[in-house]
């Protein structure tokens, strides 16, 4: 039986099965694994700012933007839209495997705001060739 995001364990539990459904993807499992040399340290992270982001408690400390930018860079400026696309297909992929209700449909729209607004930033930060 499926329940709401109710929890730092819910968020927990969504946030380990999604990303080791991103670890082992081959389109964009590369920019997680040459990245993140911590995963446990990373997992902490990403459970805190979805804590935040969905219970509005005050444990992410971090830029995402600049992280996601810092990444593009680190692979010349070679993210593009469909691998925010893929991400965010594998997201509401969890979601939905395990979790329905308003904080679930929250997760998912959030995620969808996110994508958009860091690849954006990403693109506007990217170096001109001449």
């Amino acid at each position: 039986m499926k329940t709401d995001l109710t929890t730092r364990a819910d968020v927990s539990k969504l946030v380990h099965r999604f990303y080791t459904k991103v670890r082992k993807n081959e389109e964009i499992g590369p920019f997680f694994n040459e990245m993140i040399k911590d995963w446990d340290e990373h997992l902490e992270k990403l459970i805190d700012f979805w804590e935040t982001n969905l219970f509005f408690k005050r444990k992410y400390k971090g830029n995402p933007k600049q992280a996601h930018i810092n990444v593009d860079q680190n692979f010349n400026e070679s993210i593009e839209q469909k691998h925010f696309g893929i991400w965010l297909n594998l997201w509401f992929e969890t979601i939905d495997d395990y979790f329905e209700g308003d904080l679930a449909n929250r997760a998912k729209n959030n995620a969808r705001n996110m994508a958009s607004h860091i690849f954006m930033q990403m693109y506007m930060n990217r170096t001109i060739d001449s």
